[in-house]
């Protein structure tokens, strides 16, 4: 049987997908409802191996690069999960301190490709750290499928404290300036959104496809935000009218961006829901945002 090729998937199996990435199907409805895909020669196996992340050759910047300093560390959060491990990256030749960039992960811990975006943001000229919020509960399984089931038994109220405390541990690091952002995709866009309403100092907020705050807690807001959303994205998007009328409201400071044809997920390398162009054009947004507002 020929590889798959994106063009010849339905959108309703990306939109599947998504249900199951987001727990709200289990996998058993997710085979059979698939099913109804695997048409023409293409099975379900071959659809499930399609839909999968492949850490395998997606990797940009290596653990070992040469150009970084990139090790594991552990930050104590109070209110949290505990003693958290985190990935710590930073330019192995910087001569000056640097703005901080907290990269949080999506509902499944701390997998290869977000220490690789985490490892991106350190290149582009930032001290980054990205946590592990499944540490209390043995870390990242090694694939997504238990890391989500794992992800699933934490409170996310209580996951979001542990992204703070990252925040503090970097904004009182050595080699970091004192100004911090965040990043973070999916249920990593809903940490970023509340660290900007939950922190009066954060510097930047960039959710890419996040989940919005309530309205009634945007005046609380300080830091400046940059969103970034895929248009085919209809259960995120569904909450970014309301959203965005209050900041408008409340006159805040953000810059949102919809990419056309664009899934959740789009900035994601190892999954075919990626968009390249969305994606390099997003990040580049999001590398000149930090510049502007972590300097």
């Amino acid at each position: 049987m020929s590889e798959i090729r994106k063009e010849e998937v339905k959108q309703e199996v990306f939109d599947l997908y998504d249900d199951y990435a987001h727990n709200r199907i289990d996998r058993r409805d997710f085979v059979q409802k698939l099913s109804a895909y695997a048409v023409g020669g293409i099975t379900v196996a071959s659809l499930m191996g399609f839909l999968m992340p492949n850490y395998q050759g997606a990797i940009q910047i290596k653990p070992d690069d040469p150009r970084l300093k990139s090790d594991y560390i552990n930050y104590q959060s109070a209110k949290g999960g505990g003693n958290i491990k985190a990935l710590l990256s930073m330019p192995v030749d910087t001569k000056k301190k640097l703005g901080g960039i907290v990269v949080v992960h999506e509902n499944r811990g701390l997998n290869p490709h977000i220490a690789d975006v985490a490892r991106r943001a350190a290149l582009a000229g930032f001290v980054s750290i990205a946590p592990d919020a499944l540490t209390p509960l043995g870390g990242y399984p090694g694939n997504d499928d238990d890391g989500r089931a794992l992800q699933s038994k934490r409170d996310r109220n209580e996951m979001l404290e542990d992204f703070k405390a990252a925040y503090d541990y970097l904004k009182n690091h050595k080699d970091c300036n004192g100004k911090v952002g965040v990043v973070g995709f999916c249920f990593g866009g809903w940490i970023s959104n509340m660290m900007a309403v939950q922190i009066p100092t954060l510097a930047a907020s960039v959710p890419f496809y996040g989940g919005q705050p309530a309205t009634e807690d945007v005046p609380k807001i300080k830091a400046p935000l940059l969103l970034h959303f895929g248009e085919l994205d209809k259960g995120v998007n569904a909450g970014w009218p309301a959203y965005e009328e209050a900041l408008k409201q409340n006159k805040k400071e953000y810059t949102a961006y919809v990419y056309p044809n664009a899934n959740h997920g789009f900035h994601n390398d190892t999954t075919p829901r990626y968009d390249k162009a969305a994606a390099e054009l997003a990040w580049k947004r999001t590398v000149d945002f930090f510049n502007a507002k972590l300097a």
